[in-house]
């Protein structure tokens, strides 16, 4: 491994942490026209509101991030493999974004197959098939190849769509990013698997940037390109992480947002089983609709559940 720019420091950090932040304000600012417009979701609870925002503003931070994280972080093949399968995923996302006609289910989810797979044959490859199982850092079981690729795929596949899903409130999706990124953050710092910590630290830092613009009431949108390469991150950390059962609580909140309307839709559509007739999905639009939440409500409610849920596990982590 080799990095560009200095030894690999704090300091080294640090300016990595403010160029990111800095390049993606600036650059949303200045690009926010050249990026596509939103049409509205007649679908969505107030989905109407965001027509003729700025949208795919992902592209924007992925890229800053993948920049940065090249420059400021050290670089190894595994590293750049699943940098250029995060910016992929984003792409997918964006040109769904800018096209007239939303790509089709079937083929997002082909796409999404074969990203996936390029990231379990990478973990495979370069960390073998023996995963640590929480909290016990010295219980580890060693999983089949052929079963390790499919629960992976299961897992990266899982965390794009949930992610993508929770996509549907001003800051939310974003929010709950930077508390699930973080919670991982502290879990490599303590388990010393630390390769890609500095990767999360740039990610959070443009998510935070995105939110300057994102935060209630919005005036910029991340769109399909931010949601899906969120996803693909969390994915990613979890399993260099090295923990990778810590992604269902550290990602609760989105689990049960954005699955619980997949699930829903799956059941019904290919076993003609109705589940929650009477709730709304995603669960944001339920609280929104139903439960008569604001935004700002659904947003720092979900987030609070979410830090809770990390605090606590957290704890029972560095207990053990």
């Amino acid at each position: 491994m080799f990095y560009i720019f200095g030894s690999g420091g704090a300091g080294t950090a640090a300016i990595g942490a403010l160029v990111a932040f800095l390049a993606t304000f600036i650059l949303m600012k200045v690009l926010a026209d050249k990026l596509p417009c939103d049409q509205g979701r007649a679908f969505a609870v107030e989905g109407s509101l965001s027509r003729g925002k700025a949208r795919g503003a992902g592209i924007i931070f992925v890229l800053v991030f993948a920049a940065v994280s090249l420059l400021f972080d050290y670089i190894d093949n595994q590293k750049v493999i699943y940098l250029a399968v995060i910016v992929a995923s984003m792409f997918t996302g964006y040109f769904d974004d800018a096209s007239e006609k939303p790509w089709n289910e079937y083929l997002k989810g082909a796409l999404d197959f074969g990203l996936a797979a390029v990231v379990a044959l990478t973990y495979l490859y370069y960390n073998g098939n023996r995963f640590s199982v929480f909290p016990d850092p010295y219980i580890s079981v060693t999983i089949p190849y052929w079963l390790a690729f499919i629960l992976i795929v299961i897992l990266v596949w899982t965390s794009i769509n949930v992610t993508n899903c929770t996509d549907g409130v001003d800051g939310l999706s974003a929010t709950l990013t930077i508390i699930t990124l973080g919670s991982f953050f502290i879990c490599m710092k303590y388990a010393g698997a630390d390769d890609f910590s500095r990767s999360i630290l740039y990610f959070v830092i443009v998510l935070a940037a995105y939110l300057w613009y994102n935060a209630n009431p919005s005036s910029m949108l991340m769109g399909d390109a931010g949601s899906r390469a969120m996803g693909m991150m969390i994915a990613v950390v979890s399993l260099l992480c090295g923990y990778p059962l810590l992604y269902i609580p550290f990602a609760l909140v989105m689990i049960l947002d954005g699955g619980l309307g997949l699930l829903k839709v799956a059941l019904l559509r290919f076993c003609k089983i109705k589940i929650l007739a009477n709730t709304r999905c995603p669960l944001h639009d339920h609280a929104r609709k139903t439960l008569g939440w604001s935004n700002t409500q659904v947003v720092f409610r979900f987030a609070v559940l979410q830090f809770i849920i990390n605090i606590l596990v957290l704890y029972l982590f560095e207990s053990v």
